[in-house]
């Protein structure tokens, strides 16, 4: 890690910048350690792209995944987070929000590792990771209590859509982080799904501080 690299106040200043809420100091310093054992494993095991840079783990990994926590509303929240990789955004909301009962999916067993390792050294619970995959209905059965399920990894929204379809119920969101070829995939997916069974509730759009890359979530009900 270079020297001159200050992740905190990179992190503080990135929130302020895209309207997100304050974080205390016991969430930077969590986020901070994330941020060191992500390198420091990525080294041996990929979790990350290896070239990545500081500011673009920052951005690309950590504030992006904090876009969430505006939506993640409610007395109880339970994100369902699929194909989470290396914690993202699942974890990362999750040490920022203690509240947050989070659970992870992720079929490969070194990530599994790393998550499992994250949830430990920052002594976070309520954190269930699943090393299945999400069409395994017997370790991810549909009523496992979710309100907000998400994706980083499922490219298109009606790919998204039809894989959350089976954990649908009254006041369940699901959250499509998506990029500027957002209203495409929309069209895509009002064309060709049968039956309708999801709604677009709101879309809201993020402007990434460093590279001011356009991040688009788009909330289905």
């Amino acid at each position: 890690m270079k020297e001159n690299f200050d992740f905190i106040n990179g992190l503080v200043d990135g929130c302020h910048t895209i309207g997100l809420p304050e974080l205390d100091d016991e969430a930077l310093n969590r986020l901070f350690v994330y941020f060191k054992e992500l390198k420091r494993w990525s080294q041996k095991i990929n979790l990350i792209a290896r070239k990545a840079t500081d500011n673009e783990i920052l951005e690309k990994h950590f504030l992006d995944s904090l876009t969430l926590l505006p939506l993640l509303d409610g007395e109880k929240p339970h994100l369902l987070d699929i194909g989470t990789g290396a914690g993202f955004p699942g974890l990362v909301c999750k040490a920022v929000k203690s509240e947050l009962q989070v659970t992870l999916v992720e079929p490969r067993q070194k990530r599994v590792a790393f998550l499992s390792h994250i949830t430990r050294t920052l002594q976070l619970e309520n954190v269930s990771i699943l090393d299945c995959r999400v069409e395994d209905t017997t370790r991810l059965p549909s009523d496992g209590g979710f309100t907000h399920i998400t994706s980083r990894a499922v490219s298109e929204v009606k790919v998204f859509l039809e894989m959350s379809s089976r954990f649908m119920k009254p006041g369940v969101q699901v959250i499509c982080m998506k990029g500027p070829k957002w209203k495409e995939e929309l069209t895509v997916w009002k064309a060709t799904a049968m039956p309708v069974q999801f709604s677009l509730h709101s879309q809201v759009e993020y402007l990434l501080p460093l590279s001011h890359a356009r991040r688009n979530l788009l909330v289905f009900v």
